[in-house]
């Protein structure tokens, strides 16, 4: 039996029934899958702006650092398909479920920790649970909505997301100029107490009866990724050319090719092949990385130019970036409902090209003077473009795969996007420091602009790659 075998065709307004045979509202099944998907993606984000003060509270190096962010990153974007696959085999709702306990664990372990091993630990373990909440948080929601109203729900879910985005500067600053480091990470506790009860009264439980799990290829998967993360993450601090991040991609590479031969050959792949004879999945994917990579590399970059050009608190900075990180939360709404009208790729297509020109905008003016005024219009721009990219790119994706394999295919999205998030950061970071520093206001004016123009090229392009996704995508076959 099939998944839309066995989700009905629902009145306007009204999700899937709950086990119990009861219906629940519309609204409360899209709040059920996104409280916990905007607190996985809030830690993306909120320790960033708490590194300074870590590093005199924990007496941390600058490596260690690193790996208070990379640590989550390097595990959440390694597990991603690999959490959609679990998820398919013993049950979507109660993988989603056990994901947010593991994640609300670990976060209660960091908020504990008091050495720097302690806590890049807990944040790799976090990282485990936010893989297994971020790519089921989508599947359920398209088995919760009548398929009339996914755009709606879909853009919901996306501005939910940007505002994850959006607040992640904010809260972390908040928290560390106003209370103590280790908040960033109880502010979960709560949200885990409301967020499972949520789950269990609103969502449905779905999986894929009788699949087996493809252990093989998620080793091979979780190694390659695993591998090549390691190396875009190390590239700029210890030299891209360097023997072991060279290594790293090398392994990375050659595990990736043999998990490519074994999907082939399998009779139940975790990662179907047939997806990527799909030109909308594969363009969506390429769109993805290209704008992750673009927007995240410079967002990183000028988070820290309103902290040094002038001097403020990471409060203060990160309240200035709303300008531009709040557009999609008004915006995924309304390109999510425009999605079946117009296209996706379109839309996409719009969107990249809005966030290049806000980008480029902002790196025309950017200078030691500038006032923040002038940097408004040009933020706004580029958040506009933000939200035209978020809802589209999920309704393509989960439209170009039938709707059981719809874990599968947004954990292949979600990792292609957070692995072009952390290179895009990693090389602009490189381009930055080959032509400036922090040291002062002029060296980091000097190494920002070079840096940023990467990035306007690159979502350029993936704004040229969105110009070829139909309109209409054909869902791949299912694999036999």
């Amino acid at each position: 039996m099939t998944l839309s075998e066995e989700t009905p065709v629902l009145d306007a307004g009204r999700a899937a029934p709950a086990p119990e045979g009861r219906r629940v509202p519309l609204w409360l099944a899209i709040v059920a899958c996104s409280v916990p998907m905007f607190m996985v993606a809030l830690d993306n984000l909120v320790v960033s702006t708490a590194l300074h003060t870590l590093a005199v509270d924990l007496k941390a190096n600058t490596q260690e650092l690193q790996w208070f962010v990379n640590a989550y990153v390097l595990s959440f974007a390694c597990l991603l398909m690999t959490g959609a696959a679990l998820g398919d085999r013993f049950g979507r709702r109660a993988v989603f479920v056990a994901g947010i306990v593991v994640f609300t664990l670990a976060s209660v372990g960091c908020g504990l920790s008091d050495t720097s091993a302690q806590l890049i630990t807990f944040r790799a373990v976090q990282g485990f649970g936010a893989a297994a909440v971020m790519p089921l948080s989508l599947t359920l929601l398209s088995q919760a909505v009548p398929e009339r109203l996914r755009g709606m729900a879909l853009g919901v879910w996306s501005g939910v997301s940007g505002l994850a985005v959006a607040m992640g500067p904010v809260v972390g600053g908040a928290v560390v100029d106003g209370l103590d480091w280790q908040w960033i990470f109880w502010i979960n506790v709560p949200v885990c107490v409301v967020a499972i009860p949520l789950v269990l009264f609103a969502l449905r439980e779905s999986s894929l009866p009788g699949v087996r799990l493809d252990l093989v290829g998620m080793l091979l998967a979780a190694a390659g990724l695993c591998a090549v993360v390691w190396a875009i993450v190390h590239g700029e601090p210890d030299g891209w050319t360097s023997g072991k991040v060279l290594g790293a991609f090398a392994a990375g590479a050659v595990l990736l090719a043999v998990f490519v031969v074994w999907e082939a050959r399998t009779d139940e792949p975790m990662l179907p092949l047939s997806f990527y004879r799909v030109r909308a999945f594969t363009l969506t994917n390429v769109v993805s990385a290209t704008m992750y990579f673009g927007v995240f590399g410079s967002l990183f970059l000028l988070a820290q130019y309103l902290q040094i050009v002038p001097p403020r608190t990471p409060l203060e900075a990160g309240v200035r970036t709303l300008a531009w990180t709040l557009m999609p939360m008004f915006v995924a709404p309304v390109a999510g409902m425009l999605t079946d009208k117009v296209g996706g790729g379109r839309l996409m297509a719009l969107g990249l090209f809005l966030q290049g020109v806000g980008l480029g905008w902002i790196n025309l003016v950017a200078d030691t003077d500038t006032a923040y005024s002038s940097l408004v219009g040009p933020m706004v721009v580029a958040g506009i473009g933000m939200g035209f990219v978020f809802a589209p790119t999920a309704a393509v994706v989960l439209g170009s795969v039938s709707k059981e394999h719809a874990g599968k295919a947004s954990g292949a999205n979600t990792t292609v996007r957070e692995i072009g998030g952390a290179l895009g950061i990693a090389v602009l970071s490189t381009v930055f420091v080959a032509h400036g520093s922090t040291r002062d206001p002029q060296q980091f004016v000097d190494g920002l602009h070079p840096a940023v123009w990467v990035g306007v090229a690159v979502v350029l392009a993936g704004a040229v790659c969105a110009l070829g996704i139909p309109r209409r995508p054909r869902p791949a076959d299912q694999p036999s």
